[in-house]
């Protein structure tokens, strides 16, 4: 079996090992604007030695965004300075990528360190949030103006240009966004979707959203380059009889079909779409979703989740659990966790040449 500092070739582009960097917000740009921060933080983390590094939920349209702090692509203008973000993150050996996202209903919020909370569309800098129903996310959230088919239609086609400018921007690794309870997820889980068009109802309506999406991306996204995705694969309701909601069986059948539109892996993450469900938060917390999208539906997957220690990231790849481990907070805590990891592993690390007397 691999272990975890095995290259992962995927289509044409071949990680250096099986640990990456998961986006992550920062909240930190003005207009949409990539800058300075997203360069050194990211550029940090392949300097530190991971073999992909994506960078955050890239809004697909300014309304898109989860506060107004977020960085975008929606426009030509946003190319250049992205462009800097990847060609620095290439340039260390790590391969660049992409999450593009739209908040759906929990747009529009202040970012977490001021408090978090929803920006009511008529106060600035707020904004009218969309959704697949008008439900709100939570108590004190803004009704969201239910989408037409027309307007899916529109948000799609600015997926398909975020792709297209996230090729010109040099990134080689692209994902969308389809989890935490942001658009994509909010139509596929029947908890915040009651429409009662093809978009709504059945399963095979309530994922209609992301594979036209999926297919919209591929008509710009070249075939050499990985497309992934990323899930929630559960809601975690599963055994509360009042409420449904989104279940892992349905992510392995979802896995299946996202194969079979060309998707190469599904960055198994969950939750997010119900604000009061019960999460049994623990390392690795996650990775049983991902194991049991593997296994159920042949596809590529990461794991995510509380994953720290290098043993259990090592184990997870082992075991086949999944093909990459992605890792979050903790590559906040240490930027260079893949060096170290290594060494703990007995493993070469990927040492830059000016770090050497370090190590």
């Amino acid at each position: 079996m691999p272990h975890l500092f095995e290259p992962l070739t995927v289509r044409s582009v071949t990680l250096r090992n099986r640990i990456g960097v998961s986006p992550m917000c920062q909240y930190s740009y003005q207009d949409g604007f990539s800058n300075d921060w997203q360069v050194v933080h990211l550029g940090a983390r392949a300097v530190g030695g991971a073999g992909l590094v994506i960078a955050e939920a890239t809004a697909v349209e300014g309304r898109g965004r989860i506060t107004p702090d977020d960085v975008g692509i929606w426009s030509d203008a946003h190319i250049a300075p992205l462009e800097r973000v990847a060609r620095f993150i290439k340039q260390h050996g790590a391969v660049p990528g992409i999450q593009i996202a739209h908040a759906g209903r929990k747009a529009s919020t202040s970012r977490p360190w001021d408090g978090g909370g929803p920006i009511p569309a008529e106060t600035p800098p707020g904004w009218q949030v969309v959704g697949a129903s008008p439900i709100p996310f939570n108590e004190g959230f803004q009704v969201p103006h239910e989408l037409s088919k027309t307007e899916i239609a529109e948000i799609q086609a600015a997926f398909r240009a975020a792709a297209l400018r996230a090729l010109a921007a040099g990134f080689e690794w692209l994902e969308i966004h389809a989890a935490h309870g942001y658009l994509i997820h909010s139509f596929y889980s029947p908890f915040s979707n009651h429409r009662q068009d093809e978009y709504g109802g059945s399963f095979e309506n309530r994922i209609r959203f992301l594979l036209e999406t999926v297919r919209a991306v591929h008509q710009v996204w070249p075939e050499r380059l990985p497309l992934t995705v990323r899930i929630s694969g559960t809601d975690w309701l599963e055994g509360d009889t009042t409420r449904l909601g989104w279940m892992v069986e349905e992510s392995v059948e979802l896995a299946r079909h996202l194969k079979s539109e060309g998707v190469d892996l599904v960055d198994c993450s969950s939750g997010g779409n119900v604000p009061d469900a019960k999460v049994p938060l623990g390392p690795g917390y996650q990775v049983p979703i991902s194991e049991a999208v593997r296994r159920g539906s042949g596809i590529l997957t990461a794991a995510v989740g509380l994953i720290t220690a290098p043993a259990h990231a090592d184990e997870i790849i082992r075991n086949g659990r999944a093909d990459l481990v992605l890792l979050g907070r903790e590559m906040l805590r240490d930027p260079y966790w893949a060096l170290h990891a290594a060494r703990t592993l007995k493993q070469t690390p990927p040492v830059p040449a000016q770090y050497l007397r370090a190590f």
